[in-house]
């Protein structure tokens, strides 16, 4: 026995809209399925504990001693700075979810209780600008190569972390991460290109030239007005 659905035009539409939009659409239902239907309780703990290094609590605290820090040093162009990329990129993250109004994968459940949109993720986004932006400030003091991978590779580590939580729990879709990580990308490179003016240009000691004291004393002497001979 046979049974044939009618897909009203209206629904047909906007499921071909939505693939249109979204080619990894498939890839996003399947994924953030399989997560769903394997949380335990012992996972969703570790999930949440990974999940706090992007909450905005955790991230007002950082900003906040960092902030602190930096005002102590009279560090006022790093401050600048750390405050219109990540509080500013964050804001800009909050705009863009009223406007693509994509909604969770997952309202409900045994682990899931999530309010707010989906595009992009606020907690990946927010980790990748801060851990970014401090990985920015403290590369040009490193002079070891192997410490400049160590740093970068631990501020990867921490937003790749933040982002699996968020999937595994159900609150966003793999490409809501991987928007909120290109977004964030982005936006520190449009601030580290805004603020360049700010920071302070090393003088080269070759545009000072070094004059010995001996040339010195022959030029002013060269420069002495002519004695005439007394008569």
């Amino acid at each position: 026995m046979c049974f044939f659905v009618t897909v009203p035009p209206i629904l047909l539409q906007n499921s071909m809209a939505l693939a249109v939009a979204n080619p990894l659409a498939g890839p996003d239902h399947e994924v953030a399925g399989w997560f769903h239907a394997h949380l335990t309780r012992t996972f969703v703990s570790v999930l949440r504990a990974f999940t706090e290094f992007g909450s905005g609590e955790w991230i007002g605290a950082i900003l906040f001693f960092v902030a602190l820090y930096f005002v102590w040093k009279k560090w006022w162009p790093s401050l600048v700075t750390l405050l219109v990329a990540v509080p500013g990129g964050m804001l800009l993250n909050e705009w863009v979810k009223v406007l693509v109004h994509r909604q969770r994968p997952f309202i409900d459940g045994p682990f899931v209780d999530w309010s707010g949109y989906s595009f992009a993720s606020g907690h990946t986004i927010g980790a990748t600008l801060l851990y970014g932006q401090l990985a920015l400030f403290i590369l040009p003091a490193m002079k070891a190569r192997h410490w400049r991978w160590l740093t970068l590779s631990s501020a990867a580590l921490l937003v790749g972390l933040v982002g699996f939580s968020r999937i595994a729990l159900g609150a966003h879709f793999l490409t809501d991460v991987l928007a909120a990580v290109f977004f964030g990308c982005i936006w520190l490179a449009f601030c580290l290109f805004a603020t360049k003016s700010m920071r302070p240009r090393a003088v080269s000691p070759a545009v000072v030239p070094l004059v010995s004291e001996p040339a010195l004393l022959r030029v002013e002497l060269a420069e002495e007005p002519a004695q005439s001979l007394p008569s």
